[in-house]
């Protein structure tokens, strides 16, 4: 009797330990799939930070990061190779429109999360996030517009599309609250990959009178903030906190929390993730803001300043101010 116990004992431990081995194995794995390349200190960084988190809290069991280095020949190559081997596919970039469409029907058992632009009625598997960008633009445009000493702000955006215009308008609009005789001068650097091109253009807008540049053009923008400093002029940053980059003449960045966003859906796919669905990240849900570094840095952007964005953020949240935007 006492042998039957303990095998019984220990065929109970066994049996406990099952769901917790089935919880351990239902872990995903995910890729990452990213349009340019990593080193940007912002986009693309950004989601680099998110797949590390996601593996580092046990959310996923493996993960990895693919690079197209902005070769439109690998996006859905890629995005294959990331199917088969992982079970959420992360396509961070709008350049992944069509290469969705492509291969998504094609991996009904993979799901699929698209950064950047909502893409619908490709498949049940598969999600976009897109970005009130125009929000956190208009923040930094009103910034722009109180501390030129010129009258004349310039901003250089990687291409002429919908995705990077959107933080243009809303660039835009928030000098034009600033000051309404604000003029705004826009330079597209056409590549995201090229802090030459991004140098010539700031310096060319500095050498026309801008004494501040929004730079919305990824690696691209670290020319930008060189311009800045060669010239003795500010910048703007974009996506993640730049100010580390050069504290003495990028005033403050607009956040767009592409880690956070993806984190967030992977950490709760029961929840959040919807098939089909184009979910906004916004200034309301925490997605979207304005940075100024960390206190030990020089701050270019005084606290009454500060405290008047942070206003101006309530009347956006309330509807009382109505952001312009490029994307439906």
């Amino acid at each position: 009797m006492k042998k039957i116990t303990a095998l019984l004992l220990v065929m109970l431990m066994v049996l406990s330990l099952v769901p917790a081995m089935a919880e351990e194995a239902e872990a995903p794995s995910v890729a990452v799939v990213v349009a340019g390349t990593l080193g940007d200190q912002g986009f693309y960084d950004s989601s680099d930070t998110g797949r590390q988190k996601l593996e580092a809290d046990g959310i996923a069991s493996r993960t990895t990061i693919i690079e197209c280095k902005e070769d439109a020949s690998l996006y859905e190559m890629s995005l294959i190779t990331a199917a088969e081997d992982y079970d959420i596919v992360v396509a961070v970039g709008w350049q992944f429109w069509d290469p969705l469409t492509a291969v998504v029907p094609d991996f009904p058992e993979n799901k699929f999360i698209f950064i950047d632009n909502g893409l619908d009625g490709v498949g049940e598997n598969l999600m976009s996030i897109i970005y009130k960008q125009s929000e956190g633009s208009f923040l930094v445009g009103y910034i722009a517009a109180k501390l030129s000493v010129t009258g004349k702000v310039g901003v250089v955006g990687g291409e002429d599309v919908d995705n990077i215009n959107d933080f243009i308008v809303g660039y835009e609009a928030g000098a034009a609250y600033g000051n309404p005789d604000i003029e705004v001068v826009r330079r597209y650097a056409n590549g995201y990959e090229d802090p030459a091109n991004g140098k010539e253009c700031a310096t060319a807008l500095y050498n026309e009178g801008c004494d501040i540049v929004f730079a919305v053009a990824g690696k691209t923008g670290e020319g930008v903030f060189a311009a800045a400093a060669e010239t003795g002029n500010y910048a703007i940053g974009v996506d993640s906190d730049q100010k580390f980059i050069d504290p003495e003449h990028i005033l403050c960045s607009m956040i767009k929390s592409v880690d956070k966003s993806f984190y967030d859906v992977v950490a709760d796919m029961d929840g959040m993730f919807q098939g089909g669905m184009i979910w906004t990240a916004d200034m309301a849900n925490g997605y979207i803001d304005v940075a100024y570094g960390t206190d030990d840095m020089p701050q270019q952007v005084s606290d009454e300043l500060k405290a008047e964005v942070e206003d101006i953020k309530n009347k956006i949240l309330s509807g009382e101010i109505v952001v312009p935007s490029t994307l439906n």
